[in-house]
């Protein structure tokens, strides 16, 4: 068996040590090529080299993994060793957050042919793993970017969100309106599209904003109509209950979609798998159902 093995040296739970640990168990299921990132969309042209490849693992955060996904041919499967400070994607699979563990898992499942074929999805073309979304999470996204990478080049973590997300409920003006119509449904003050569940973790807790999502469906979409300083930590406490998308009238939802089409009122910042796409005033979500064959 031929792996490669794409690593992003920059992510925040990948260091020489790990690289070597997480290399010794996927040897045991065939001959490991190594690959290392240098710039951003790097993976992309990696994966898309691994053609011959009889799979394409990498470890990393969640924006490796996009980037991976959306160069890699269609043919080969695809793993994902957690080495971000959340990493959803591989979690969300049911992968350990042990990187070494889970790169003996996904070993297993080279060694035994046993993949499970997933929906991806699409936002104007680009793939994402995940999640999502306009409007207030990009807008976190963003906010967290602003804060720029420490030395080693290494991105926030958790806590960074947090803190924005606080700041930003504490300024007394804090009220999202509708600001877009999302066919079909209505108007809407922010969107989390999703195709799987749970939409991201805070640490250790899972953030179940649309729980009826699964990797084998098409897109769920739950937008809540409007934001206030007092809404908004109601919504925070459905999606940790688990309950986003039947716990109030005032959410729009939508479940194992194909397509999502978003117009808003004016420009408004995107994101997907937590990387920050710019601001747009029209957007449509696909969903590309058996996409990838994923080894877990």
């Amino acid at each position: 068996m031929s792996i490669v093995l794409i690593v992003n040296p920059f992510a925040s739970r990948v260091d020489d040590d790990k690289v070597r640990a997480v290399e010794t168990a996927l040897a045991r299921a065939g001959r490991v090529d190594t690959r290392v990132t240098e710039r951003r969309a790097h993976a992309i042209e990696l994966a898309a080299a691994a053609e011959a490849a009889d799979a394409v693992v990498v470890f990393g955060g969640d924006g490796v993994v996009n980037e991976a996904l959306n160069g890699l041919p269609s043919h080969v499967p695809f793993g994902a060793v957690p080495g971000g400070g959340t990493s959803v994607f591989a979690r969300a699979l049911g992968l350990p957050r042990d990187p070494v563990e889970a790169a003996e898992r996904i070993a297993a499942a080279i060694s035994a042919r046993r993949a499970r074929w997933i929906t991806l999805g699409r936002v104007d073309g680009r793939r994402f793993s995940f999640a999502a979304g306009v409007g207030l999470d990009a807008e976190m996204v963003r906010r967290v970017d602003a804060r720029g990478r420490s030395r080693d080049g290494r991105r926030p973590g958790d806590l960074a969100f947090v803190s924005e997300l606080t700041r930003l409920l504490r300024s007394q003006r804090f009220a999202i309106a509708p600001a877009f119509e999302i066919e079909g449904l209505g108007r809407a003050a922010a969107a989390f599209v999703a195709n799987c569940n749970p939409y991201t973790y805070a640490g250790r807790v899972p953030l179940q904003v649309a729980p009826r999502a699964r990797f084998e469906l098409g897109l769920d979409i739950v937008a809540p109509v409007a934001l206030t300083a007092t809404a908004l930590p109601r919504f925070v406490a459905y999606a940790v209950r688990g309950r986003g998308q039947t716990a109030a009238d005032d959410i729009l939802e939508g479940h194992d979609l194909d397509r999502i089409e978003i117009t808003c009122d004016r420009p408004l910042p995107l994101q997907a798998d937590g990387e920050d796409l710019g601001d747009v005033d029209h957007v449509v979500f696909e969903a590309e159902r058996d996409a990838v064959a994923v080894l877990c």
